[in-house]
């Protein structure tokens, strides 16, 4: 990884763009591709993506998708007190949340506020028997006296808020951060539009990198933006749970380990034929893959994607991570680019007269 492609990186994931407010984050990734597609558009609820046209007229025309945004909360109420209740935006986690700070996307610019967190000596009579605090039970102190000061703030119910947290660099090639899932995967895509765009030639197909909005609340954006472009195939990229931790039992959740490299999915929305292809480019570039396997739907955009229209065969690649749905979560830089060389040659191994339906 460059300094540049660093730079872009921990920028992507320092903008907070939490389900339904994308906007900033899908600014910095456009302004990005910008540099290497041949046109960037975006669709009316905020999915954005980039065109690289192919060399082969009857090349298939290939999407690569990721998800723009990020788990957070919202504020539900804000009590005469001058502190506000919050709501989920997407699947965050309530059990982690009491004493983290918050950044507030109020209309006057981000506002600073601590989630609150009763001290231990006020809960010593209750611990033996205390559990996880339910979503209405967190609340955010702001630092206003009352719910004046929080309106002179610029905050009201319906703003945004995301954890304050920041990307950094950690030990063994790691970066630990919140919104690796899925930021990551729209910093991959837009690596392998570099790459597409700058070899010495272009790939025959013609490429749609896509980076959609609403995942965290059904893949509302994949599904959108699928109806209107209408590719000939599809690769979703997300990102895994890494089981490689303590405490995890892999008769139930598999094994999948950081560093191990992309793992691909079988089963259900994933397409055997385009799963066939990604395990041959992988086999022909020496790029090791891990395996999951799907038993009624992926949970990811790849289960809209694939059954959009008349069905756009799709394959779900995932890049491991540790402690998904929290501020700390883990990647292996060396899985991100082994991902963006799997998805590099994946492209660049479709040709005319490519197709992935079945035969019968």
């Amino acid at each position: 990884m460059t300094p540049a492609d660093k730079d872009f990186l921990f920028e992507l994931l320092s903008t907070p763009s939490p389900t339904g407010f994308e906007t900033p984050g899908q600014k910095v990734w456009a302004d990005y591709v910008r540099g290497h597609a041949d046109s960037v558009e975006n669709d009316a609820y905020g999915t954005a993506w980039g065109v690289l046209k192919g060399a082969e007229k009857d090349a298939p025309t290939v999407m690569l998708e990721a998800h723009a945004d990020e788990i957070g909360y919202i504020v539900k109420h804000v009590t005469k007190e001058g502190f506000l209740h919050i709501d989920r935006v997407g699947g965050s986690d309530a059990a982690t949340g009491r004493g983290r700070r918050l950044q507030i996307l109020g209309d006057k610019g981000p506002v600073k506020g601590i989630v609150g967190n009763t001290a231990i000596h006020l809960r010593k009579d209750v611990l033996a028997g205390e559990k996880a605090p339910k979503i209405h039970e967190l609340y955010v102190d702001v630092g206003a006296a009352d719910a004046e000061e929080v309106a002179g703030l610029g905050i009201r119910i319906g703003h945004p808020a995301v954890y304050a947290d920041e990307p950094e660099e950690f030990a063994g090639g790691k970066i630990v951060s919140r919104a690796l899932d899925n930021r990551v995967g729209g910093y991959i895509i837009a690596r392998v539009m570099a790459e597409l765009a700058g070899g010495e030639a272009r790939p025959a197909a013609s490429v749609q990198c896509v980076n959609a909005v609403q995942e965290e609340i059904g893949g509302h954006g994949a599904s959108m933006v699928t109806r209107r472009l209408k590719p000939d195939v599809a690769v979703c990229l997300d990102v895994t749970h890494a089981t490689d931790t303590p405490g995890i039992e892999h008769a139930i959740h598999g094994k999948v380990e950081l560093g191990g490299g992309p793992s691909l999915t079988h089963g259900t929305c994933n397409h055997p034929n385009v799963v066939k292809r990604l395990m041959e480019v992988a086999a022909e570039a020496e790029i090791p893959i891990q395996h999951e396997s799907s038993s009624r739907y992926s949970g990811t955009d790849t289960d809209n994607i694939s059954y959009t229209g008349y069905g756009i065969p799709s394959a779900l690649v995932s890049l491991p991570l540790r402690y998904m749905h929290s501020v700390v979560e883990v990647v292996n830089l060396e899985d991100v680019q082994k991902v963006i060389d799997l998805l590099t040659a994946f492209v660049r191994s479709l040709k005319a007269g490519d197709e992935f339906g079945i035969e019968l």
